[in-house]
Parts: C-alpha cells; sequence; structure tokens
C-alpha cells in the first residue's frame, strides 16, 4: 500500500465539487483551440508557421495538434509518441510541478517521465518505452491519442488528479507490461479495454470512482498484480476467481457481496497476498482456503463472515500476517493457526470467539479485544455474547450456488448477521 493513502477502513470521500471540476476540465479540454505553440512561447514563432494539422486515427475525440513540418523525427514512431505527447499536454490544466513544462520539440526522449529504449522488434529503432509522472498532482484527462504509443510498456501515473475515463484507444498498446492508473479521479464502469492487453502484467487501478461489476474475465487474465481496491465496485465473487494466477490482489473497500468462493484453493502455486477488508463478504471462510501454503498476507477484516476459523488455515506455513478483525467469526481458535512458524501479526479483535489456546498470547503482535474470551480483558458482554452466540452457524448452509451468469448467493441459514443490533458488532 502506498504511503499516506487513506485509512483502509473508509472509501474515498466522493466530492460534488471535484466532481463539477472534473466535467468542466473535460468541456473545455474539448472546445476548439487557436494554434498555439509547442512550448508555449506564442503563436507567432517561426518554428510554428505552416504547422500541418494532425487527428488520431480514433476520429471522433481527443485533442487537435499542430505538427511543425520543419521538424525532423529519427522514425516514424518517434514522431507518433511526439503527437500523442503534445496531445496529452493539451489536455493537462494543472501541473504544478511543471513536470510537462519541457514537452517542447521532436526530441520526446528528453522530456521529463518520458523513456526511450530500442525497439523490441528492432534494435536500431529508439522508441518511447515508458511514461511514469507518479506523484505529480497533474490535472487533466487522458486524450485518445496516446494510443499512438505503440511501444509502451510502462505507463505509470498514480497520485495525480486525472478524470474521465480510460480511453478506448489503449487496445492498441499491445506491449504494456504494467499500467497504475491509481491514486487519481477516473469515473466510469470497469475499463474493459485492460482485458484486450495481452502483454499486461500488472494492473493497479485503487482509489478511483470507477463502479458497477467487475468482469469475471479480469481473473482469467494471465495477470501478476491486481489492485482494484478503494472504488465504488459492487459485485458477487465470481467462481472464477481461483483461475487468476496472481501473487497480490487486492479487492478491499469496495461493495461486493457473497461469499468467498471455495476456488481460491486453486491458486496455491502463485499467491501470496490477498486483500479482501470491508467489503460485505457474508458467509464462512471456505476450508480450501488452508491449501495456500505460499500465502504471507491474509486479510478479510470488515466484513460479515461467520462460523469458526478452519483448522486447515494451520497448514499455511508461509503466513505472516493474519487479520479477520470485525465479522461475526465464533468458536475457539485452532492451536494450529497460533502455531504458525512465520506468524508475526494475528489480528481476531471484535469477533465473537469463544476460546483461544496459550499461543496465541505468544504471537509477536496480537489482538483478542471485543471477544468472548474468559478471563480476557476489554471483552464483549455476556449480554452481547449470550444474543450472537444462541444462534447456531451452519457453515454447509453457506454454499456457493453456482448460476449461468456466474453469480454466488448464500443458501438459507439459521444465522443473520445482518438480524445482530449494531451494537453487537462493535
Amino acid at each position: 500500500m502506498k504511503k499516506n493513502e487513506p485509512d483502509p477502513r473508509r472509501g474515498l470521500p466522493v466530492s460534488s465539487v471535484l466532481a463539477v471540476a472534473c466535467v468542466f476540465l473535460l468541456l473545455v479540454s474539448f472546445a476548439p483551440r487557436a494554434a498555439g505553440a509547442e512550448g508555449g512561447s506564442g503563436a507567432g514563432d517561426d518554428d510554428e508557421a505552416g504547422r500541418t494539422r494532425h487527428r488520431d486515427q480514433c476520429g471522433d475525440c481527443g485533442e487537435l495538434v499542430d505538427v511543425n513540418p520543419k521538424l525532423s523525427f529519427p522514425n516514424p514512431r518517434l514522431r507518433a509518441a511526439y503527437i500523442a505527447l503534445q496531445a496529452w499536454k493539451e489536455a493537462i490544466h494543472s501541473d504544478p510541478f511543471n513536470l510537462t513544462e519541457d514537452w517542447v520539440g521532436p526530441h520526446v526522449c528528453n522530456y521529463t517521465g518520458v523513456f526511450c529504449a530500442q525497439a523490441l522488434d528492432d534494435p536500431n529503432v529508439t522508441v518511447v518505452a515508458g511514461i511514469d509522472l507518479n506523484h505529480g498532482d497533474i490535472a487533466g484527462y487522458l486524450p485518445y491519442e496516446l494510443g499512438l504509443l505503440a511501444d509502451l510498456a510502462l505507463f505509470h501515473v498514480n497520485s495525480n488528479r486525472f478524470c474521465g475515463t480510460v480511453p478506448r484507444t489503449f487496445h492498441k498498446l499491445k506491449l504494456l507490461f504494467e499500467l497504475d492508473l491509481s491514486n487519481n479521479r477516473f469515473v466510469g464502469k470497469f475499463p474493459r479495454v485492460l482485458l484486450r492487453l495481452p502483454a499486461l502484467k500488472f494492473l493497479d487501478i485503487r482509489f478511483n470512482e470507477f463502479e458497477g461489476k467487475v468482469p469475471r474475465e479480469l481473473f482469467d487474465k494471465d495477470l501478476d498484480a491486481i489492485f482494484i481496491n478503494h472504488n465504488r465496485f459492487s459485485f458477487d465473487l465470481p467462481d472464477n476467481l481461483g483461475n487468476s494466477p496472481v501473487s497480490v490482489i487486492v479487492l478491499a473497500n469496495n461493495r461486493f457481496r457473497g461469499c468467498i468462493p471455495a476456488s481460491l484453493g486453486n491458486m496455491s502455486k502463485t499467491l501470496n497476498e490477498i486483500i479482501l477488508m470491508n467489503n460485505g463478504l457474508r458467509s464462512c471462510l471456505p476450508p480450501e482456503i488452508g491449501l495456500l501454503k505460499n500465502l504471507t498476507v491474509l486479510d478479510v477484516s470488515y466484513n460479515e463472515l461467520v462460523g469458526p476459523l478452519p483448522g486447515n488455515l494451520g497448514g499455511m506455513l508461509s503466513l505472516e500476517q493474519l487479520n479477520v478483525a470485525h465479522n461475526m467469526f465464533s468458536g475457539k481458535i485452532p492451536e494450529s493457526i497460533c502455531s504458525l512458524p512465520r506468524l508475526q501479526n494475528f489480528t481476531y479483535s471484535y469477533n465473537f470467539f469463544t476460546g483461544e489456546p496459550p499461543s496465541c498470547l505468544k504471537v509477536e503482535a496480537f489482538d483478542d479485544r471485543r471477544n468472548c474470551l474468559p478471563r480476557r480483558p476489554v471483552q464483549r458482554s455476556e449480554t452481547q455474547c449470550r444474543r450472537v452466540l444462541s444462534r447456531p452457524v451452519d457453515c454447509d448452509a453457506f454454499s456457493v450456488l453456482s448460476t449461468s451468469a456466474g453469480i454466488f448467493a448464500p443458501a438459507a441459514t439459521q444465522f443473520s448477521a445482518t438480524s445482530i443490533p449494531v451494537s453487537a458488532t462493535t
């Protein structure tokens, strides 16, 4: 998680002022522009005379870029990169650190934040291979012309103020390996164009305002890392979640529903970290989760999970961080969990556990507050414990029912987390 991120228990606040400002910026961007200087030096400069007007092949949107016929480019790909970057510069309305101030002239490899390399298909050709404008606090949007950067392998723009949507022309970025759009103000549905990027391995769109369903195809894609946390996604975790070969997946702070699918156990060969916190998930933990032998971080806190912790968790020999706090778990904590050889932090506060083995108290960092543990300080009242524990939990009743659309829902159960008064879960 990046430094200075908001409290992970909270989604990003939605500001109507920012939303209006974003729309205003987009409207201004599409307004007709007078022929301007490349570096802002004035329309009367000699090097701007006779420039030809170019429009990106997408046709109906983006920016108008004037290319001075006197400019010389080493190859057509760098000329296309020049057009893309100039269009982007036109779409930027605030650049407080002046990162794009030197985006002037044909030598695009000298632009701040732009990195060039040899083309993969021709080592004699230099191309723009990477863009990194992280932490620039830049306001604007991504124009369609960015699709001209066909050799781009890395695109990092986290911690800015870019708004709008991801251009459809991104499907042209066939070599894109890392995409980081996090900590911006992007909106709309999940950008399905990203599913068409064959080389993509690292996807980070967290801390934005994306909404709606996440396509199940995302979990069939050959990715190494998925970060979609702190958005407005609302969907049920699909049955093919376990098809994903990622090493890290963070889905926290969205609006998910339903169960944690048993297919999660299929990720045992690759998965190192999974964070599902604060999503409204409601089921027991599937015992298949114990198959994740390489997992180092498991965080399912701030959900509505019920039942006992599976003893299978004791088979997660690489586990270092385990957080199950703020759920409705009950029963006794298995000795095998607290005896895990690498466990450094075990947080199980704000549940309804009734027993913990002495080994849990020996974990380097543990938190057992607000449970129903006898002879332990800062526990729930007898009334709270009795109210919840008197209702048995049948984990078999939380069967994950697959529909034709791959959606899951818990079956009828004797226990309803939502029926418990708020005072009993805090």
